[in-house]
């Protein structure tokens, strides 16, 4: 038995969807531990593109159990529409889709705010504007409302007219505040919850229950450790722990029943919104990267930033995840470049940093010190032994796993599920997935 964590190692879209899909086969639960519909997997399965935002990518593996854990905020709507857009491929939820109760919910006022704060922000984000931040903002300030209560519809509605009357008075010019309806939102979510009622469940005792019985669970987590909120690229990060701790604090699991941590990261580099990005690419490069990665946003369609493989970044992420093992993606975008560079360290005014900086603005002085690695020159699409890469693809996988310290034991080499290569190690085994 093996219960293990899935995130990020960079700035997130990392490719975690695929991994999730992947592994779930040999998993019997997946349960997703924080965020919201701000964030998107993309899943390949035959010549379909799935997109999910907030439905584990378990849920294309039948008979999988997948969760939605208390640390997720949902948007009823949004949610209800993807599970439609499931059925129509003929996947099925009764018997094996949870939603934890505590969940928070993600309403309209939510949304409004999250665009009028970037908007007048001095310091822009580069938020979805899809309500998440203001979301978590109400669950931390304690007036949150929780799916839960919609079992309760006249203590729903107290609250939530509450809750309007207080942002109302809050931001008194807003006019898009103003003209929302309450009794119209109130109307539509106790539409949406007659919907999904049956799902809803105390997911940390179902969780508990299944590991109990012997269940494999694959804890997956949306954005990346450089988005966290506490230990990400702060202000420029999410409203959430994307970090592995999150995922015991976002299903309610004891951290004693986490068997291993599993990370994420691309052969390059990319972010999207603002911050600081030390190895950024402007130029022909990074459009090549972007071009040829197809680096835009699932969920907003944003044009992500680009740059080179940052390993100061990624050897940060071992550190505070304590990751056991990585998966490397998107290798074989590498394929026309040559050379190839590799970030190092960070050239700070007159010194050079080798630990990823607790200051963002200390961050945003930093230069990139490369390592120029030769290219390969020749396409690895669908490559599915290691052996069978190019000499120079090899030596390059071997010189990150030198930098980061972790060992990588999944190699992607192109967006469908079946383009990957397994690199088998104790560990693999120990986790039962040899």
């Amino acid at each position: 038995m093996a219960n293990v964590i899935v995130v990020g190692a960079q700035w997130g879209d990392e490719g975690k969807g695929k991994v999730v899909d992947i592994l779930s086969e040999r998993f019997d639960v997946v349960a997703r531990y924080q965020g919201g519909n701000n964030a998107g997997h993309t899943v390949v399965v035959g010549e379909e593109k799935v997109v999910l935002h907030l439905v584990p990518s378990g849920i294309l593996r039948k008979g999988k159990v997948c969760v939605l854990g208390n640390g997720v905020v949902i948007d009823l709507g949004e949610l209800i529409h993807e599970m439609d857009q499931l059925e129509r491929l003929h996947v099925r939820f009764e018997d094996h889709f949870f939603i934890s109760r505590r969940a928070h919910l993600v309403l309209p006022y939510h949304k409004v705010l999250d665009v009028a704060h970037e908007e007048r922000a001095a310091r822009k984000i580069g938020t979805t504007g899809r309500g998440i931040g203001p979301a978590y903002v109400d669950k931390m300030a304690r007036i949150g409302i929780r799916i839960g209560d919609l079992h309760q519809p006249g203590l729903f509605k107290e609250r939530l007219q509450h809750n309007l009357k207080e942002k109302r008075a809050q931001y008194p010019e807003n006019q898009a505040l103003a003209a929302l309806d309450g009794d119209q939102i109130f109307a539509e979510h106790v539409r949406h919850y007659e919907r999904i009622r049956d799902f809803l469940v105390d997911s940390a005792q179902i969780l508990d229950r299944l590991i109990r019985e012997g269940k494999r669970v694959l804890f997956e987590g949306a954005q990346g450790t450089l988005l966290d909120v506490d230990l990400g690229t702060y202000p420029y990060v999410t409203s959430s722990s994307a970090t592995a701790g999150g995922a015991c604090t976002g299903t309610g699991v004891s951290p004693t029943r986490i068997d291993g941590v599993l990370g994420i990261c691309k052969a390059y580099t990319t972010r999207v919104g603002e911050g600081p990005f030390p190895t950024e690419l402007t130029d022909a490069t990074g459009e090549h990267l972007r071009t040829r990665g197809q680096e835009f946003g699932a969920t907003t369609g944003r044009p992500r930033r680009t740059g080179w493989f940052d390993a100061v970044g990624v050897r940060y992420a071992a550190r505070v995840n304590g990751l056991d093992a990585l998966a490397l993606m998107k290798l074989d975008v590498l394929d026309e470049r040559d050379p190839i560079l590799v970030c190092t360290g960070y050239r700070y005014r007159s010194e050079v940093l080798t630990e990823f900086p607790n200051e963002t603005d200390i961050l945003a002085e930093c230069q990139p010190v490369y390592e120029a690695l030769p290219g390969w020159r020749q396409s690895t699409v669908g490559i599915l032994e290691e052996a069978k890469l190019p000499p120079a693809c090899q030596a390059y996988i071997r010189r990150l796993e030198e930098l980061v310290g972790v060992p990588f034991t999944l190699v992607s080499t192109g967006p469908r599920r079946d383009e990957i290569i397994v690199r088998p190690n104790a560990l693999w085994e120990a986790w039962g997935l040899a």
